[in-house]
């Protein structure tokens, strides 16, 4: 498949550090900023929870979450806040821009997300996460550090997805795919002129996701966009190593959820048939993703999906 829709060479992906790392979910420096409350960080607060954007939110946000967005400015991953780009039960994103100009996205965890449940279902039985009790802010904490380290392990192993830049508290930042007036479309509003090929870039996504020991766990066409030629894998919040209790059980089910995609496209195929294909890559503890095969070059004019209606 072409550079430009999205697959490069195996053998040209960069190799990720230990998927197995704890991470730490203990206060940060944010958490820090908000029980000092000096003057400079009250300001700040007193601002944001003024602009429009953020009104509503005011009595979801803590001041801790201020505090991260607060560190994020002084660290210069964020220079200022556009609107809203969506909102949901369990985080909101804005737009933002970013060094140098670059837009960028900030994902915004609520602590009291309604789906705290459904969060834990996926953190128990990832050995990353061992030791989560069942504090809430603990595990909305752990579900956004598996967010930014999913993004960049999947990037690392030539799956394109938004590049991961900062994650600090429940606040993560990351590439803005798409601008707001101009936003990315899911493979599910698209006309897929070449379903073969589409079906095709896809599971070679999953393949590599496998290959470095990820599973997406929520995949579909609703979980997929075009962006000028490329096809993005987004919402890895949920994505769980291969070691996870449950990940035979996701995988499964996504790929059901892409051959019933790509069956309606007219493609003779089956959650089985994608499945084989998927795990005939031995996941590698260490995330280096194998190289199951060399993917054909395809030119951009011919990607398979057209951003037209």
């Amino acid at each position: 498949m072409s550079d430009e829709f999205g697959l490069i060479a195996s053998d040209e992906a960069d190799v990720p550090g230990d998927e197995w790392e704890e991470i730490d979910v203990s206060d940060t420096e944010a958490d820090r900023i908000a029980r000092r409350r000096d003057r400079e960080f009250d300001d700040f607060r007193k601002r944001l929870k003024d602009a429009d954007q953020f009104k509503v939110e005011q009595s979801v946000f803590d001041d801790a979450t201020f505090a991260a967005i607060y560190k994020l400015v002084q660290d210069g991953y964020i220079d200022a806040f556009g609107g809203p780009i969506s909102t949901g039960k369990e985080a909101n994103v804005y737009e933002a821009l970013g060094e140098e100009g670059r837009d960028v996205a900030a994902k915004i965890y609520r602590i009291n997300a309604s789906n705290f449940r459904h969060m834990r279902d996926y953190l128990e039985g990832d050995p990353r996460f061992e030791g989560i009790g069942h504090d809430k802010k603990q595990v909305v904490l752990a579900w956004t550090q598996k967010e930014f380290a999913n993004l960049s392990r999947a990037r690392q192993a030539g799956v394109r997805v938004p590049e991961p830049i900062a994650v600090e508290r429940n606040v993560l930042v990351m590439e803005l795919v798409g601008l707001v007036e101009d936003r990315a479309r899911r493979l599910a509003e698209v006309n897929v002129e070449n379903p073969q090929t589409a079906y095709e870039v896809v599971r070679e996504y999953m393949r590599r996701l496998y290959s470095a020991g990820l599973v997406h766990g929520d995949l579909s066409e609703y979980n997929m966009i075009i962006h000028e030629g490329e096809l993005v894998v987004i919402d890895l919040g949920q994505a769980v190593t291969v070691h996870h209790p449950n990940a035979d059980e996701f995988l499964r089910r996504d790929c059901t959820n892409v051959a019933k995609f790509f069956s309606r496209q007219g493609l003779e195929t089956a959650g089985d048939d994608v499945y084989e294909f998927v795990t005939t890559a031995d996941p590698d503890p260490s995330g280096a993703p194998n190289d199951p095969s060399e993917a054909d070059e395809t030119d951009a004019d011919d990607a398979g999906v057209n951003e037209e209606d």
